[in-house]
C-alpha cells in the first residue's frame, strides 16, 4: 500500500512525525506499505518549516509545492493546481491529511476529484465558529474524507450526527501527543533562558495570533496591558508570529516583564511552556500540550474545538473580554488552578493504531 501524505503548516508537522516512523517500522517488518511526503509550502520560513523538519526527524519531502503566501482563496487555489499535478504523476491508494489547515482542505478535494480515498487524522473536531477559517477547512474535509480518525469521544459524536456511518470512524487518540511524549526528554533549553533569567515556575509563557485578537490595535493593547496589570510583574514571554510582532510595533505595546522573543523550534518552545508557571494562548494545539504536561492554561477564545482539553484537562477557555483575565489570573497566582488530567487514548500510540488500521482496510 502507498500513503502520500500531506504537511503544510507548523501544526501538521507534529502530527505527521509519528506517522512516518510506525510506517517506517512496519515496513522493516516485511508489511507492504510505503508512503510519499508532500510539503504544500503553505508555512515556508525556516523557523515555521525547516526547524521542525529536522528537530521532529522528520525526513526531506518527496516534493514540495512551494504553494506558501496570498490569500485565503490564492493559497487554495495554488495548493490545488500544484497537489493535482503531484497526485497524477505519483498515484497513490491513499491521502492522508491531518489537521485543519488550508493545505488539509485543498489537498483533500484534489484526491477526490482525482478518485482517490481520503484519511483525515484529527478528524470531527469542531468549534462551531464559521468566522475561523480553520472550521471551513475541518466541515470541508469533513464532507468528503473516507476514513476518519478521531482524537475524543466528542468527535466522533459530532461525525455521527453529521451522518457518517460509525464503520468510518476510528476512535484512536492524538498523533501530537505521540510526538510530545517522545520529544520530551529531547527538550532544550532556549538562549532566552539565561538572558531573561527565568526560573522555573516563575514566568508565563504566551502565544496570540488569531485575527480577532491581534488584528485590531485598541483591542490588542487592552488585552496585552490586561494580562501585564495581572501578572503581577512575573515575567511573560511572548514568542511572536511575525504578523503580530507587526501589530504589536504598531501599538507600541511595551512592559518592563514582557519579553518578545523571535519564533521558537519544538524542542525549545515546549521547554518553555513545561517549565512555566501557565500559559495565555488562543492556539487550539497548545492546549492539548500543556494537558498532557499538566500545565494551567488560559485561552483567549470565545470557543473551542478541543472542548476535552476543558473539561478533562488544565485549559480554562476565558473568552476575549479582557475582564476575564485578570480573576484568572488570581487563581492562578493563589494556587487554585485545577490539576486536570489526561484524555482517552492520548498515551503515545496513536500513530500505531491508525496505520494498523489503514491496513487492514
Amino acid at each position: 500500500m502507498e500513503i502520500t501524505i500531506i504537511a503544510g503548516a507548523r501544526p501538521n508537522f507534529m502530527k505527521i512525525a509519528p506517522i512516518i516512523d510506525v510506517i517506517k517500522i512496519r515496513k522493516e517488518q516485511g508489511v507492504e506499505v510505503d508512503y510519499r511526503l508532500i510539503h504544500t509550502g503553505q508555512h515556508y520560513d525556516k523557523k515555521m518549516s525547516g526547524d521542525f523538519f529536522e528537530q521532529l526527524g522528520i525526513p526531506e519531502p518527496h516534493a514540495n509545492l512551494e504553494a506558501g503566501g496570498g490569500s485565503q482563496a490564492e493559497q487554495t487555489a495554488a495548493i490545488m493546481v500544484r497537489f493535482e499535478k503531484e497526485l497524477m504523476e505519483n498515484p497513490t491508494d491513499l491521502v492522508l491529511v491531518v489537521g485543519d489547515v488550508t493545505s488539509t482542505m485543498a489537498c483533500a478535494i484534489v484526491a477526490q476529484k482525482l478518485r482517490t480515498r481520503v484519511a483525515h487524522v484529527e478528524a470531527g473536531i469542531r468549534s462551531g465558529d464559521w468566522t475561523m477559517p480553520e472550521e471551513i477547512n475541518r466541515l470541508v474535509t469533513d464532507s468528503i474524507t473516507n476514513y476518519f480518525f478521531t482524537t475524543s469521544e466528542i468527535a466522533n459524536r459530532n461525525l455521527k450526527t453529521s451522518g457518517v456511518e460509525e464503520e468510518r470512524i476510528f476512535f484512536v487518540g492524538n498523533t501530537m501527543i505521540d510526538t510530545l511524549l517522545k520529544q520530551m526528554p529531547r527538550f532544550r533549553q532556549p538562549d532566552v533562558w539565561n538572558t531573561l533569567g527565568l526560573r522555573v515556575k516563575e514566568y508565563i509563557v504566551m502565544t496570540l495570533h488569531r485575527p480577532a485578537n491581534v488584528d485590531q490595535e485598541d483591542s490588542l493593547n487592552n488585552l496585552i496591558n490586561t494580562i501585564v496589570e495581572s501578572s503581577n510583574g512575573m515575567p511573560l514571554v511572548f514568542p511572536v508570529h511575525p504578523r503580530t510582532a507587526k501589530m504589536l510595533e504598531n501599538a507600541g505595546i511595551k512592559a518592563p516583564n514582557l519579553h518578545l522573543i523571535d519564533p521558537l523550534g519544538y524542542l525549545e518552545f515546549n521547554y518553555l511552556v513545561q517549565h512555566a508557571k501557565a500559559v495565555v494562548t488562543d492556539s487550539g494545539g497548545i492546549t492539548e500540550e500543556t494537558t498532557v504536561m499538566g500545565i494551567p492554561c488560559m485561552t483567549l477564545r470565545d470557543n473551542t474545538e478541543r472542548p476535552e482539553t476543558c473539561n478533562i484537562g488544565t485549559n480554562e477557555l476565558l473568552g476575549t473580554n479582557p475582564a476575564a483575565i485578570p480573576p484568572a489570573f488570581e487563581k492562578l497566582l493563589e494556587g487554585n488552578w485545577k490539576k486536570g488530567s489526561i484524555p482517552e487514548l492520548w498515551d503515545g500510540k496513536t500513530a500505531e493504531r491508525i496505520i494498523d488500521a489503514i491496513l487492514k482496510l
